[in-house]
């Protein structure tokens, strides 16, 4: 089993951050393990539907996103992913407050991967859950200069 090079994770952290979409959500991701991923985001006046809770598309991008990176672990150097399906099930209203997304790749494959994410907020109520079918793309890679596997 290729164990993940911590020196690529940081470079990865800091790519991510600074993208124009993740920094427009105001979302952070805070992990990436072997099948696992963690992605918070803290709430704002512009995460807010007119009736002042969360948006579901927020919700939703807590959960593409948590899902995605929980499949990216294991995917060769030269692959990238994209999601074919997003399922959620919005379980309680959001007024403010910290959410986080935990990511579990269930099924890892060679084309296609299938994930799951749960969302909380600061008390650790579950208020969303989805699930995500992701399909492999060969020759997407992320390239940051530094190996994304350490040798075995």
């Amino acid at each position: 089993m290729r164990k993940l090079n911590d020196q690529y994770l940081r470079k990865l952290y800091e790519l991510i951050s600074s993208s124009p979409f993740p920094h427009h959500m105001r979302m952070r991701l805070i992990s990436v393990s072997r099948d696992q991923a963690k992605v918070e985001l803290a709430t704002e006046v512009c995460h807010l539907q007119p009736y002042g809770i969360v948006h579901g598309g927020v919700m939703a991008t807590l959960i593409d996103t948590a899902t995605f990176w929980a499949a990216f672990a294991r995917l060769p150097e030269d692959a990238g992913l994209v999601n074919v399906d997003l399922k959620l099930n919005y379980l309680k209203p959001v007024k403010t407050g910290l959410l986080s997304a935990e990511g579990a790749c269930l099924r890892p494959g060679k084309t296609i991967c299938y994930a799951e994410a749960r969302v909380v907020d600061e008390q650790g109520d579950l208020v969303a859950h989805g699930t995500s079918t992701l399909m492999v793309i060969p020759g997407k890679g992320i390239e940051l200069g530094i190996p994304k596997f350490l040798d075995s």
